[in-house]
This record gives C-alpha cells, sequence and structure tokens, in this order.
C-alpha cells in the first residue's frame, strides 16, 4: 500500500464542485483562508501535470527529463534555491505516463523535499549538473536505473535544457534511448492558463504593483537608480513576493534611456529626468510583469510626445489582444500608432512583447523582426507581456519611454493584470 498522504482537496466531493465564477477576475489575497474559495495549488499542480502529459504525448515523447526551473516548478512545486547563472542544472524531474512526476534534488533541497512535498513519490539527489563526472555519475546512479525501473529503454526522451555532459553521457550510458525536444511540449502545455493560474498571476500582479509604486514613490532629484531600486525590492519582500521579474532589476533614467541602460547604476536622478521602473514581481511560482516611466519634476513637450504615442500603442496591443488575432496583428497596431506619431523608426532593437506566466519570459513573441519568428494564433487565456519602447536620442532629460502591463488574451480583447496608472504630466490630451 503506498504511504503516499491523501489530501481532502483530492478526494472529498468539495474538490469537484466548480470555482467560484470570479477566480481569475481579480487579486482575493495570498493566505488560504476558510470563508472564501481560493485557488488551490495542489489541485492546480495536478491539473498542470496533466496539461504536460497531454503535451508530451501530442510530441511523440514517452517521458521528459526537464531541467528549466519553471518546469521543474510546474511540474513538481519545487520552491528552489535559484544560485545565479544556474536554474538549469540545480533540480530536475522525471515526467511519466500515469505517476507523480519524480524529482532530482540537488543535495540541499532532498531533505526538505521529502519532508515538505509529501505528495512527490520518489525524490532522488544529485549533483550540480556541470561537471563532467558529476554528471557522468548521475546518470549511471540514478537516471539510467529509473529508465531501467519505468521501462524506458528504447524510448524517445525530451529534455528542455541541460549542458552537453548530460547528453553526452545519456548517449554512451542510455544508447538506446532517443532524444527529443521536451521544451517545446512544456511551452504548449504553458501557453494558455487554467482559471486557477490566471488567479495566481493577479496576486502577482498586485505585488507588482506596489514594488512599481514603492519605487515611483522614491523618484525624487538627488536619489540614485539604486536607491530607487532598493525601495522597489523592500516592498517585493516585504509582500511575499519571490523574486523581480528580472534578475536585474531595470530602473534608468533621464538620458539612460536614450538609449535605454538595462539595468540600475549610480547616476543621480535629476529634476526633468524620465525614470523607467521594470521590477515586478514573482508569487507563487508565477510573474506579475510590469513597466512604466514617469518624470521627476515637470516634462518637455518632446518627452510628452514620445509618452503620449507609446501609451497609445500599448492601448492598441490590448485591444488587438483578442482571440482569433495573431501575434503579428497585434505588433502591427503598436508599429501603425508610433508611425502615426512619426516614430515609427524609433523602437528598440528588441520584441515588444513575449509570453509571461510561470516563465518570466516564453514564447510566442510580439514583433519579434529576427529570422525563425512565428506567427501565432491568439487563443482566450494566453497571457503576454506587452512592453513597447520608442526612444529619441538628444532630448535633456532623456526622451525613453517604455509602459508595460501583462495582459490576458480574451474573446472581446485583452484585459490588463496589472493596473498602476499612468503619468498624467506625461500625456498629451485632446
Amino acid at each position: 500500500m503506498s504511504s503516499r498522504p491523501t489530501f481532502w482537496n483530492q478526494t472529498s466531493e468539495r474538490s469537484e464542485r466548480p470555482p467560484r465564477g470570479d477566480l481569475s477576475q481579480f487579486a482575493h489575497g495570498q493566505f488560504r483562508a476558510d470563508y472564501e474559495h481560493r485557488p488551490d495549488p495542489y489541485r492546480l499542480r495536478e491539473k498542470r501535470v496533466e496539461q504536460a502529459r497531454q503535451a508530451m504525448a501530442a510530441a511523440a515523447l514517452d517521458a521528459m527529463l526537464l531541467w528549466k526551473d519553471e518546469n521543474v516548478r510546474y511540474l513538481t512545486g519545487l520552491r528552489a534555491q535559484i544560485i545565479a547563472g544556474k536554474s538549469a542544472v540545480l533540480n530536475g524531474c522525471l515526467l511519466l505516463p500515469g505517476r507523480e512526476p519524480i524529482l532530482l534534488a540537488s543535495g540541499g533541497e532532498v531533505q526538505r523535499a521529502r519532508v515538505a512535498m509529501p505528495w512527490l513519490e520518489e525524490i532522488h539527489a544529485v549533483p550540480i549538473m556541470e561537471a563532467g563526472g558529476l554528471v557522468r555519475g548521475a546518470v549511471e546512479a540514478t537516471i539510467k536505473p529509473l529508465v531501467e525501473k519505468h521501462g524506458l529503454l528504447g524510448c524517445r526522451l525530451g529534455l528542455d535544457e541541460c549542458g552537453f555532459t548530460l547528453v553526452q553521457a545519456l548517449g554512451e550510458l542510455l544508447p538506446d534511448v532517443r532524444l527529443g525536444d521536451g521544451d517545446a511540449a512544456m511551452h504548449q502545455a504553458r501557453l494558455i492558463k487554467l482559471p486557477d493560474e490566471i488567479a495566481l498571476m493577479e496576486e502577482a500582479a498586485a505585488i507588482a504593483e506596489a514594488v512599481t509604486q514603492a519605487a515611483i514613490d522614491a523618484v525624487r532629484p538627488g536619489v540614485r537608480e539604486t536607491d530607487v531600486v532598493a525601495e522597489a525590492m523592500h516592498a517585493l519582500f516585504r509582500l511575499g513576493g519571490e523574486m523581480p521579474h528580472v534578475s536585474t532589476p531595470f530602473v534608468a533614467s533621464g538620458e539612460h534611456m536614450a538609449p535605454p541602460n538595462r539595468i540600475p547604476s549610480d547616476k543621480i536622478i535629476r529634476e526633468g529626468d524620465l525614470v523607467f521602473i521594470d521590477i515586478g514581481a514573482m508569487w507563487s511560482g508565477y510573474f506579475g510583469d510590469m513597466g512604466r516611466t514617469v518624470v521627476c519634476g515637470l516634462p518637455s513637450r518632446r518627452q510628452q510626445e514620445v509618452y503620449t504615442a507609446v501609451h497609445e500603442a500599448l492601448a492598441a496591443a490590448t485591444a488587438a489582444l483578442k482571440t482569433g488575432n495573431t501575434n503579428d496583428d497585434v505588433a502591427q497596431a503598436v508599429h501603425e500608432v508610433a508611425a502615426r506619431h512619426g516614430l515609427g523608426g524609433n523602437f528598440i532593437s528588441l520584441f515588444i512583447g513575449h509570453g509571461v506566466g510561470m516563465g518570466a519570459n516564453e514564447p510566442p513573441y510580439i514583433g519579434e523582426e529576427l529570422p525563425g519568428a512565428e506567427t501565432v494564433v491568439l487563443h482566450a487565456g494566453m497571457t503576454f507581456a506587452v512592453e513597447p519602447l520608442i526612444w529619441v536620442p538628444g532630448v535633456r532629460g532623456g526622451a525613453g519611454v517604455r509602459l508595460e502591463d501583462t495582459i490576458l488574451v480574451t474573446d472581446d480583447g485583452g484585459r490588463a493584470l496589472t493596473r498602476t496608472g499612468w503619468d498624467e504630466r506625461l500625456l498629451l490630451r485632446g
């Protein structure tokens, strides 16, 4: 008999009742509560695993061996300690048809996971998957026995992201196993968000708004860009945020936004500077991504012109994020607004938007102009961070503006999950 614990929400008839109709319409609160229905993380994780299994089968994969932090979190619920630059070599999981994912955890996570994550039936220790000998040892002592135990010899195994040392060891020690693209399958599984996922993104958005507002409130002559970041990060952790959307919080002021300088520096903010803030927040594994530009003091006419154009472009993109349109339609709406303002050639050389969810930045992309960009039909439940950035050189105080929202695709157009308002001093009306 299995020793796996049974949770009331997995077995009782209450778990079969439909969730409240407004579950994903606003941020209800971060805590578990006995007075209202809120997202059930255990049940949501089970639904995510089923989504991944369906995507795995559709990709003709028999199993998946996954290492990207967001994929491991999606399937197991592991909130891991992230060492900078190592997020795809610390922890993994093996997804099989018909059973719980098997967690492959780096040593520091194993004991805690065994105590705190009883829904996982099988947890194995692995090293940081970089040093060749250790990687080979992990394949020989842990991964190969799992493959043999679960009848996967000769199977097609999906991988997402890993070092060449792992690919090499798999090829040498499991020559009958054929490797396939597990990352694309996981992108497909995560593409359309479940209502509970949207509810968690609303919570992340609420924290991101507070982070952004704390940064805005810190803007004044005489503070440095890093001072603004410090206030924002205090708000992030005070409210239970797990991490910012970008590991290097983006605060740039004045001429640092023309062209954009995407890290905060010791530059002192001055009267008349535009200040861009892009920090966001993760909560319960999901990201709320947002950016706002404000002015320190009073703006110039040229700063207002650029800001107004970007504001209108974001509004046009939001309206175009509707079922049946494509990502190209959204990009076109943004470019048409910019052209109307005479700023069509002033975009930053980066996409206009990207998918967001458990991945901070994930396909599909909006406005990507590099070779290989795909046209994707939009479906209700997709979520994007849309972030047009236009900059004009040679303007005192800078004339680089980005405005960004996390937006849910619906049948009637996009619904912004992030709500922080606009700097009215920068908007030209009428």
